[in-house]
């Protein structure tokens, strides 16, 4: 969305106050002087507080994270992208921190940055645990002043090219990215734009000023052609791909998505466009085969639980989530497998075993649960291993009200002494606790844990058994 004239001089012009004027003199120290007092008058009506809040934001305002992440960002819930670019436009007009000296990039950003992001206890948003921040951008203090109390001043009087880039350099020149902004937003109106990316190829600071200001009111078609002026490749590669959350049909999106493949995009960021265009291409023949299931009825886990919402543009994960809830047993050829995903998103045993768990445990599907964790050896013993840790994997079975037997037996597999304790205790896993105080041969622990159990429970009397035997010599 373009911002118009109107909106642009409301933005940082609004006031009722009476706008600042020079005296008309014309030498070139007057000039100078004037230049320096209209940045002055300009940077007296933005605030200087919170200048150390720095805020790191993605095209939606939240934090940037896996792939997951970014095919989230192309929920095509109605409402969901204009909401999204509301909130960005105004926490854009108060997250502009101030800066130092910032170095020339190659390209600001790119995809694989994009793909990458913190996790969340508990959250499957996730596909790897290869994690890592995004680089801080510093912008310029936010405004914390009521525009009724700004002082504005007009910059009509800078005339001539010369003016302007004097005025432009001046602003640079106190290091105060609103002052910048408000400059650049006065030269886009007044300059071409041939004439203004040129001048701004050679000061890198106001160029990136610029970009975050086209980035924040939406004027894609402006930062394109920055871009290709700039030939910064990447950067109009991305740019084009971003047009995909605009596209509301998941047709004409996977078209569009499928004509990004070929951009110049770096090899890793073109592996995360391929694999978004597939997904989505998954996520339309799954949609279509299991909207037609539930609308015929015949099939059991749709009628006991139908779908709270379509899958087509959900993350990979919830793609996966979703998977392994209505499509668990199904063939590895068939495009709705859960192994299917895995192999072909590659994604790692950890982050498909834990969301296989929250599936099935949710269906308390506890027969495939313990299917999930078994494993055979060649000599054909089988054992439990679980490459989440099982301390997680009874948190999620706890989560999902599992029984008290089937609890005990994952707390029981947990290695650290103490953790086993502390999860047993927690979750009543009584004969756990009993047993492993047994082990320990510890008697002050046991008759402790007596005086927690119901009286007359066979807990109770358990406990009253190990410490009545002979057999035991007990530590202390």
């Amino acid at each position: 969305m373009n911002r118009t004239k109107g909106d642009e001089e409301e933005y940082w012009n609004s006031s009722k106050f009476k706008a600042f004027t020079f005296d008309d003199e014309d030498d070139e120290l007057s000039q100078l002087k004037e230049s320096k007092r209209a940045v002055n008058s300009l940077r007296d009506f933005v605030a200087d507080d919170d200048d150390d809040e720095l805020e790191r934001v993605s095209w939606s305002g939240e934090p940037v994270g896996s792939i997951s992440w970014s095919i989230k960002e192309t929920a095509g819930h109605s409402g969901s992208t204009q909401e999204g670019r509301e909130q960005l436009k105004n926490q854009s007009r108060n997250s502009f921190s101030s800066y130092a000296q910032l170095p020339k990039p190659s390209s600001t950003y790119s995809l694989s940055s994009f793909f990458r992001g913190r996790t969340r206890p508990g959250s499957f948003q996730s596909l790897s645990d290869a994690l890592s921040d995004t680089p801080s951008k510093s912008y310029a203090p936010e405004l914390g002043r009521p525009k009724g109390e700004y002082r504005v001043c007009s910059l009509e009087r800078f005339r001539s090219l010369q003016d302007k880039l004097q005025l432009l350099e001046e602003a640079e020149n106190m290091h105060d990215g609103n002052v910048i902004t408000a400059v650049l937003i006065f030269l886009k109106r007044t300059l071409s734009k041939e004439i203004l990316f040129r001048e701004l190829e050679v000061r890198q600071v106001a160029l990136r000023h610029l970009i975050h200001f086209l980035k924040e009111i939406g004027d894609q078609k402006l930062l394109i052609d920055l871009f290709r002026f700039l030939d910064r490749t990447e950067e109009l590669a991305l740019s084009h791909y971003r047009e995909h959350l605009n596209i509301q049909d998941p047709e004409k999106r996977k078209e569009f998505l499928k004509t990004c493949i070929s951009l110049p995009f770096s090899a890793e960021d073109s592996a995360h466009i391929q694999d978004h265009y597939t997904l989505l291409e998954r996520q339309i023949i799954i949609e279509a085969n299991d909207r037609h299931l539930e609308s015929a009825g015949q099939t059991e886990i749709f009628r006991k639980h139908p779908r709270k919402a379509s899958i087509l543009n959900m993350p990979l994960v919830t793609t996966l989530f979703y998977s392994c809830f209505y499509h668990y047993t199904e063939a590895e050829g068939t495009f709705s497998s859960p192994i299917n995903l895995k192999k072909t998103f590659k994604i790692p045993d950890k982050q498909y075993v834990l969301t296989a768990l929250a599936a099935r445990a949710k269906l308390r599907a506890w027969h495939d649960v313990d299917a999930l964790f078994t494993t055979k050896n060649w000599l054909g013993y089988t054992k439990k291993r679980a490459p989440i840790g099982f301390h997680r994997v009874v948190e999620i079975l706890h989560k999902n009200s599992a029984p008290v037997q089937i609890l005990q037996e994952y707390v029981n597999l947990v290695e650290d002494v103490d953790t086993k304790l502390n999860l047993a205790t927690k979750f009543k896993c009584h004969d756990v606790v009993i047993d492993t105080y047994r082990d320990l041969k510890d008697r002050q622990q046991l008759l402790a844990y007596r005086s927690k159990v119901d009286k007359g429970s066979a807990e109770e009397e358990k406990i009253d058994a190990i410490l009545s035997s002979s057999q035991i010599r007990w530590k202390n």
